[in-house]
Formats: structure tokens, C-alpha cells, sequence
């Protein structure tokens, strides 16, 4: 361990450093989305060829299921890790975690198998996604962390995006998954090289350490903001295609116009991340978020509340929308660590990451209900919305400087 700890930080290492948690921070974009891609095929092959409709529907479920608690459990789980054995070794271990879950995948005889594997991936993409956050947070100049921090939060966006070009129909389901060898390569590269964060070398001995109140109402303000507004995108971001279809009329497909909705909307969140960082130093962290969240808010407004039927220009108002997702998801991936003490950073930063995934989960079972009671997609999507307005009021009310100080 010490010798992991004593390996200078230089700023040829921060870019090599950043370079391996970029690639593994993609890579946990595809693992999340390359089952979903060959759900169709790879479920009715392990269930069986007799299985029902309603059966492969039910285990493709499951499945889905199974990666999102990992995640939301792996997020938790590493953050104690990453605070007691350190950042550099933490992130090559949740790294070295997807890829053995989706190597694993390919020799997986059963569904419930499967499930296990869906589940180890999801907590090891979870882990990823917090401590390469918290990771680079520490190693990184101040001048500059924002806009890396942003730039590492389209990352995952790009993943997803690249799963595409595996070209699904071509490429059978198991051999996709070799994948998995690529983040091993990652986190042994990581484990012999990563310089290990001064921040968590000088504080681990006060791991034990109480919170402070200041601590523990931070953490309230990050398991707030970042809920809420976790819900107000899964609420918006995943139902457009779905209000879309809707607005167009009976027997059309719909195809091109959820597609290019889908595209626009990961084009406007990955341009929303790379802008995140420049606001950050150009307003300062409270405007930032302000300006963000009023956007989100106002934006959805605008789509769900004019739109009574489909016109090209909602596009362009997705287009703005999907701006200021991307703004608020890389604004607070450097936001929230900086919210806490190097000695608790990734346990807190991992609480207020994920806390809200159980609540955004368990939501999916209201959709169809708030639907039906408010009268179609458009209005059930804008109450999805007002989570913005929570967020909103929770920077209002708690987040100063903060971030700024520490």
C-alpha cells in the first residue's frame, strides 16, 4: 500500500490518471446498456425456447432490475471502501469488478446466473462512477477540476453511444461481452501506476473520526439535490420517446421521431457536460446550479406544457432541455465531493449519489397510474419535473460556498 501511496502526482500522471478513469468511465456506459441491446435474444435463449411471452418478459425485467440495485448498491458500498483503503486501489478493484461480471456473462448457463452477473457489473459500474469522481476531485488543480470533472461525465453518455456501434445485429450476444476483458486491462494498468490521492494519504488516519454537523448537513443538502434531481431526469429523460409516440397520430411508427429525439438528447447532455465546467468558473458554483435548475424546470415547462401534438420544433426544445441535464449532472459530479472532508468524501459523495436511485426504482410502478389520473404523458412528465424545483430550492436554501472552500 505504501508504495501505491508514494507515487508522485505530476501532471503527466494527473492526465495518464484521468486518460484510465475516462476509458473506464465509457467503458461502464456500454457495460449499463449492452445487455439491454440483446435483451430480445439472450433471454429466451436461457429461459427457453418455450417459455412465454409473459415469462421472457418477466425474467427481462428481473435482469434490468438486477444491474440498477447493483448499481445503487455499489455506489454505496465502494464509497466506504474507497475512504478505507484508499482511491487509487479502490478505483482499479470496481474497475477489475464490471469486467470479470461481464466476462462472466459469457459463459452464463442460466437467468438466474445471469442475474447474479448483471448484478456484480451494475455494482461495479456504481463504484466507478462515484470513485473516479471523487478520485480525480482530489488529484486535480483547482483551476481546472470543473471542467475535467465535466468533460469525465460524458463519458458515460459516450459509452452508451458506442454500444451502438457494435452493430447488435451482427455480433452474437455472448461474444459481445468479451468486452469485460478491456476494463481488466484497465484496472491492472491502474493498480501498477495510479498515484494515490495526497488528500486521502494526509486524512487516513481520521477515518474514524465522528461527523461533524456540518458533515452531516452537507450530506442532507447532496442526498437532496442530487435526488431530486435524479428523479426529475429519470422522469423526463426516460419517458420523451414514449410522450413523443404519443403526440403522433394513430398507426404511425414513430420510429424517426424517437430517434432523432434520442439522438438530441445525448448530443445536448454531452455538450451540457462539456459546459459544466466552464460556468463553474465562470459563475461560481450556487449561480451555476440556480441557472441550471431553473433551466431544467423551465425547459420541461415549455415542452410538455405547448406541445399538443408533434412539430419539429421539439426538437429544438429537447435539444435545450437535454443542455441542461447535461449542465447539472457535470456540475454536480464536482459540486457534491467538495462538499466533504477528504476522510469521508467518497462514503458521503456515494450516500448522495445514490440514495436517490431507490426513489427514482421505485417510482416506474406510479408512472402508468399518474398517466391515467392526469390525463396523458405531457402532464405526468411535468409533475416528474417539479423535482427540478426541489433541487431548485435545495441550493437556494443550503449551498453557499461550500464547494468552493474546500
Amino acid at each position: 500500500m505504501e508504495a501505491i501511496q508514494t507515487k508522485p502526482e505530476t501532471i503527466t500522471s494527473h492526465w495518464f490518471a484521468f486518460g484510465l478513469c475516462a476509458v473506464s468511465y465509457m467503458l461502464g456506459g456500454t457495460a449499463s446498456t449492452l445487455m439491454a441491446t440483446f435483451l430480445p435474444v439472450a433471454v429466451p435463449e436461457l429461459v427457453g425456447q418455450l417459455a412465454s411471452p409473459e415469462q421472457i418478459s418477466d425474467v427481462s425485467a428481473y435482469v434490468s432490475a438486477a444491474f440498477l440495485y447493483g448499481w445503487m448498491i455499489g455506489g454505496l458500498v465502494f464509497g466506504v471502501v474507497g475512504d478505507r483503503i484508499g482511491r487509487a486501489r479502490a478505483v482499479a478493484f470496481v474497475t477489475a469488478l464490471y469486467g470479470g461480471g461481464m466476462l462472466v456473462t459469457v459463459v452464463v448457463p442460466n437467468w438466474p446466473l445471469l442475474l447474479v452477473c448483471r448484478f456484480v457489473t451494475g455494482m461495479g459500474v456504481g463504484g466507478v462512477l462515484l470513485l473516479t469522481t471523487v478520485y480525480l476531485s482530489e488529484i486535480w488543480p483547482s483551476q481546472s477540476r470543473a471542467v475535467v470533472l465535466g468533460v469525465l461525465a460524458v463519458m458515460f453518455p459516450v459509452g452508451i453511444v458506442a454500444t451502438g456501434g457494435l452493430n447488435a445485429g451482427l455480433v452474437p450476444w455472448r461474444q459481445a461481452f468479451w468486452l469485460g476483458l478491456i476494463p481488466l486491462f484497465i484496472a491492472a494498468i491502474m493498480l501498477a501506476v495510479l498515484p494515490e490521492s495526497t488528500h486521502w494519504t494526509r486524512n487516513r488516519h481520521q477515518s474514524e473520526t465522528a461527523w461533524t454537523p456540518t458533515d452531516k448537513t452537507n450530506l442532507l443538502t447532496g442526498v437532496l439535490v442530487f435526488g431530486a434531481v435524479l428523479i426529475g431526469l429519470w422522469g423526463t429523460f426516460s419517458w420523451i420517446p414514449t410522450w413523443v409516440q404519443s403526440l403522433l397520430p394513430v398507426g404511425q411508427s414513430g420510429g424517426r421521431e424517437r430517434g432523432l429525439t434520442m439522438m438530441l438528447l445525448g448530443v445536448g447532455g454531452i455538450g451540457g457536460g462539456l459546459l459544466s465546467g466552464f460556468l463553474l468558473n465562470r459563475l461560481g458554483t450556487r449561480r451555476t446550479l440556480l441557472v441550471t435548475f431553473a433551466g431544467c424546470a423551465g425547459g420541461c415547462a415549455l415542452l410538455f406544457l405547448t406541445n399538443r401534438s408533434f412539430s419539429p420544433v421539439i426538437y429544438a426544445e429537447t435539444m435545450l432541455v437535454s443542455l441542461f441535464f447535461g449542465i447539472s449532472q457535470g456540475a454536480l459530479s464536482s459540486i457534491i465531493p467538495a462538499l466533504f472532508p477528504a476522510r469521508i468524501r467518497a462514503t458521503a459523495t456515494g450516500i448522495s449519489f445514490n440514495v436517490g436511485r431507490f426513489f427514482t426504482a421505485t417510482a416506474v410502478f406510479f408512472v402508468g397510474t399518474m398517466v391515467t389520473s392526469l390525463g396523458g404523458f405531457g402532464n405526468a412528465l411535468l409533475v416528474f419535473s417539479s423535482a427540478f424545483l426541489v433541487a431548485f430550492l435545495g441550493v437556494y436554501l443550503r449551498i453557499r460556498s461550500a464547494a468552493a472552500a474546500q
